[in-house]
């Protein structure tokens, strides 16, 4: 898919990234997500990948619980996080990488129930910045709304003589 395709793209601007088909993306992405610790020891699992939106899934346990037995909110932010940031990876090439810059959580609801599922997306993506947005659902209540701002870092480069 071509970014030039994409509502959240700037009319006129060059493509953020070489077409890629629906696999090599999920592929890039996933080898992308081996290093994402953090994500493997709250168990959270990318559910769905597509350029600018991906959707997390994770199974809540007690360890997910504040003191009064709610999802905690480090691990609402966590996933809001997550899908926001890796949307906007989708829509920059394999060699560079990204970091948040802003990220904006508003509570709605406790989180209580079975699973937690969230969805992000990008707004706008640029050369060095994309806004991104996130939802946070327990179940089937909506508990968390998110906005991000993620930072896109360029490749090293080696020094010149």
């Amino acid at each position: 898919m071509n970014s030039a395709s994409l509502p959240f793209q700037n009319p006129g601007a060059p493509p953020l990234f070489p077409a890629e088909t629906a696999a090599a993306l999920e592929a890039r992405i996933r080898r992308k997500l081996l290093r994402q610790n953090f994500m493997h020891l709250i168990g959270a699992d990318l559910t769905q990948i597509a350029p600018g939106r991906v959707e997390a899934g994770l199974a809540l346990a007690v360890q997910h619980q504040q003191q009064r037995g709610f999802a905690h909110g480090g691990l609402i932010a966590t996933m809001a996080d997550l899908v926001a940031g890796f949307a906007a990876v989708t829509l920059i090439p394999d060699a560079y990488g990204l970091v948040t810059a802003d990220l904006r959580v508003s509570y709605l609801h406790p989180g209580v129930g079975q699973h937690l599922r969230a969805v992000g997306w990008v707004l706008k993506a640029g050369r060095r910045l994309h806004f991104c947005e996130a939802e946070v659902w327990c179940d089937d209540l909506l508990i968390a709304k998110a906005s991000a701002t993620m930072a896109v870092v360029e490749p090293a480069t080696a020094p010149q003589p």
